[in-house]
């Protein structure tokens, strides 16, 4: 090897290694999330100022039995427009703002009902069958269903596990003869929310990090979750309660076994679904099954999800939790009973 590239390789060398050691100096490190009291803050400005410059076409929901997401149309009022006749201001529609704790912060959103539906309300835990449409305060769609979904609420962002469970289901649904399904008397409407309630830090496909989000959605049908298969669904027994304080590994990870997917909550060797009893009882209308609730002993809930049967009664189904010795906790959660 002569000495020319003998140099010439000293210098790709020595210009490799500088540009390595640049590299390093100059990696950037992770930006630490936002303070969320304070993102919070901005972010309830952010959805005011929407409210307070958009209206919606009011007049065609009144009268109107089984409105949809493609009746709703949500249009910016331009600087000095009076909000035309038949309209209404988003701000005045919505009302106060409702308030919930996340991550030890409370947040506040908004909810535009434009219907409250006929049927079953789900809870935080549950499965809701939908269709909807997000969009960013910029009006920007990111994502939607024109055809129903199912969507397990403790699998995604926060802020629907708080607005479906302040809506119904549709009270009854049509199958055609092509087997097309309408639904009617759904529950209907929008969600505005702070960026703590949705994505927060982490940006999405077309979603910024720390966008407040709105969503249109129809609320069509709910099925109730028992994600253990104990017997008792998850709403009851919340998602971060272990009485026996059990675990189990994943991956190299241990996790608290949370008694909604303990099939043994008390770790006393008898399982869950052996400790209460189920019954159900059957009524002529749905209000009749609700009813029975002030009859109820103090061990015994009326699940949320009534059945419409196909005679167009209504079951619904009680949850007796044995006491052996009267005192609370009930046997599924006492070790020594």
């Amino acid at each position: 090897m002569n000495l020319e590239k003998i140099g010439l390789l000293i210098l790709f060398l020595t210009l490799g290694l500088t540009s390595c050691k640049k590299d390093d100096d100059e990696v950037t490190p992770p930006t630490p999330p936002r303070d969320r009291g304070e993102q919070q803050i901005r972010d309830k400005d952010s959805l005011i100022g929407y409210l307070e410059s958009h209206y919606y076409n009011s007049d065609d929901f009144v009268s109107n039995p089984n409105p949809s997401i493609s009746d709703l149309i949500i249009t910016k009022l331009n600087d000095g427009e009076a909000v035309p006749d038949g309209k209404t201001l988003l701000k005045d529609a919505v009302g106060s703002s409702k308030k919930t704790t996340y991550a030890e912060t409370e947040y506040e959103f908004y909810v535009l009902n434009l219907n409250q539906g006929g049927g079953d309300s789900p809870t935080f835990a549950d499965d809701v069958f939908v269709t909807y449409e997000g969009f960013t305060l910029d009006d920007n769609v990111f994502d939607s269903a024109v055809t129903p979904v199912t969507f397990d609420l403790l699998s995604v962002i926060s802020g629907w596990g708080k607005v479906f469970p302040e809506f119904n289901t549709a009270e009854s649904f049509v199958v055609g003869d092509d087997g097309s399904v309408s639904f009617m008397n759904h529950g209907l409407g929008v969600m505005f929310l702070p960026s703590g309630l949705a994505y927060f830090s982490n940006a999405q496909r077309g979603i910024p990090a720390y966008s407040p989000l709105i969503f249109k959605f129809e609320l069509l049908q709910m099925f109730q979750k028992d994600h253990d298969g104990d017997g008792i669904p998850t709403y009851l027994e919340g998602t971060t309660e272990n009485t026996d304080d059990d675990t189990y590994t994943s991956s190299g990870y241990i996790y608290p076994l949370y008694d909604y997917l303990d099939t043994d909550d008390d770790g006393d060797g008898i399982l869950t679904k052996d400790e209460i009893e189920i019954t159900t009882v059957n009524k002529l209308t749905r209000q009749e099954v609700l009813d029975i609730k002030t009859s109820l002993a103090y061990n015994q809930v009326l699940l949320n999800k009534i059945k419409k049967e196909e005679d167009n009664s209504y079951t619904g189904t009680i949850i007796t939790f044995t006491d052996t010795d009267g005192v609370k906790p009930f046997d599924y959660l006492d070790k020594n009973n």
